[in-house]
């Protein structure tokens, strides 16, 4: 029954997508057929072939590596506070981990790790190979093939750089392509955080936060298609494009991936910070309305019940629908690493081992109101000339990028 309630998903949201559709007589029933075959098979490739699913699963390998390589960095600058040898007796298990200064300083070193790997050009054949894919199976333009397919392993900025001469020819629903494959993937910069967050708690989960990223590419195209289709005589004409030296040298490879990191790192903190006080204040404010069905009403209450349907679409049990609810009103208001962190602390009968898999799957995009700021901001400087375009698709893209990442749950759901 339950992988019944996944394809029943599948479906549900592809109807709501294109219910919410610019132009649904435009919408094309091969292409959507085409790309949802796509994004159902690059599943069953990646979770189901057992040689594929061994290389995934030895990403864990690769996790611990970083994490263990940027923790001898954070003890030496921080000390214990680092994760270094504590100074005293721990009392209370767990209370020596310090987020700031243990986990997230791992996107510093994935962001070098990431700029290195483009400047000794061992990134940028993967990235042209799977943009290759997605133009012969979708169908695809060359400018939106590259970006949905950087996405995979930069961010939601960084990958339209790479076409930064081609976005002002753009058709306007290719230009939302963009904008949804962004909202839709996670970067590699922030990979091994969300990996070493869950590790704990599902297993492999390194494995499978790089495979949502993946599948969640065609996902984007498929449910952008949906939303604002593109005309055959629309789209653009442009071939493939040649990705550009990222740094001199490998030392300003290191340089520049720092930078980036820390600006990135900054941002991270802050936002954790602002983001969880603001929350902390509107269910105090909440907790003066007298308690609802003997519960105090709360953010995360009204967000469960609000989320819960698309979660049960997804194929998550209803009586676990508004605690995964919750979790995707968390990733989609805050965002996916505040939902992660939940996701980690929730009791072990919360969710049974499959829901919480869907939510990983789920809940593994940048789509949140945040990084709608970061989007406009970037894009914007990149071709201002399609100022009105971004600003006006800037909402929808996350919709769509929540519907596209809902959508990756559901196929999940569907195979496991």
């Amino acid at each position: 029954m339950n992988h019944i309630q996944s394809a029943f998903g599948i479906v549900a949201l592809l109807v709501i997508a294109w219910i919410i559709s610019e132009n649904r007589r435009a919408v094309s029933l091969k292409d959507t057929a085409v790309a949802t075959l796509v994004t159902i098979i690059a599943a069953l490739l990646l979770l189901k072939v057992p040689p594929v699913a061994k290389a995934f699963a030895a990403v864990a390998g690769l996790v611990n590596a970083v994490s263990e390589a940027s923790r001898a960095g954070t003890s030496l600058v921080f000390g214990y506070l680092g994760g270094g040898p504590l100074p005293f007796d721990l009392k209370s298990p767990g209370a020596d981990f310090v987020l700031a200064f243990q986990a997230l300083p791992i996107v510093l070193v994935m962001s070098v790790l990431t700029t290195l790997l483009f400047y000794w050009r061992i990134l940028p054949p993967i990235v042209r190979g799977f943009s290759w894919l997605l133009e012969r199976t979708i169908g695809v333009g060359g400018a939106v093939g590259l970006s949905t397919a950087a996405n995979v392993f930069v961010g939601m900025v960084e990958a339209p750089l790479f076409i930064r001469p081609y976005l002002t020819g753009l058709a306007r629903g290719e230009l939302f392509m963009v904008m949804t494959g962004g909202m839709a993937t996670i970067a590699g910069t922030v990979f091994v955080l969300y990996a070493t967050i869950l590790r704990d708690v599902i297993p492999n989960a390194a494995g499978h936060i790089m495979i949502a990223s993946i599948i969640s590419a065609p996902a984007a195209l498929l449910i952008s298609q949906l939303m604002v289709p593109v005309a055959a005589d629309e789209r653009s004409d442009i071939g493939a494009i040649e990705i550009g030296p990222v740094a001199d040298s490998s030392m300003d490879a290191v340089v520049r991936g720092t930078a980036a990191g820390l600006e990135l790192l900054l941002n991270i903190i802050a936002m954790l910070i602002v983001l969880v006080a603001l929350a902390h204040l509107a269910n105090a404010i909440l907790g003066l309305l007298p308690d609802a069905f003997g519960a105090p009403i709360t953010l995360q209450r009204l967000l469960g019940l609000l989320m819960a349907p698309i979660c049960w679409l997804m194929g998550v049990p209803w009586d676990q629908a508004i605690t995964a609810g919750s979790l995707m009103g968390i990733k989609t208001v805050l965002n996916e690493l505040i939902a992660y962190v939940e996701l980690a602390k929730l009791p072990a009968g919360a969710l049974d081992d499959r829901s919480r898999l869907i939510m990983l799957y789920a809940m593994c995009g940048f789509a949140n109101f945040g990084s709608l700021g970061i989007m406009i901001g970037g894009l914007t400087v990149m071709a201002p000339e399609r100022r009105a375009d971004i600003v006006s698709l800037g909402g929808k893209s996350i919709v769509s990028g929540t519907l596209a990442t809902c959508l990756t749950g559901a196929v999940v759901g569907l195979i496991s």
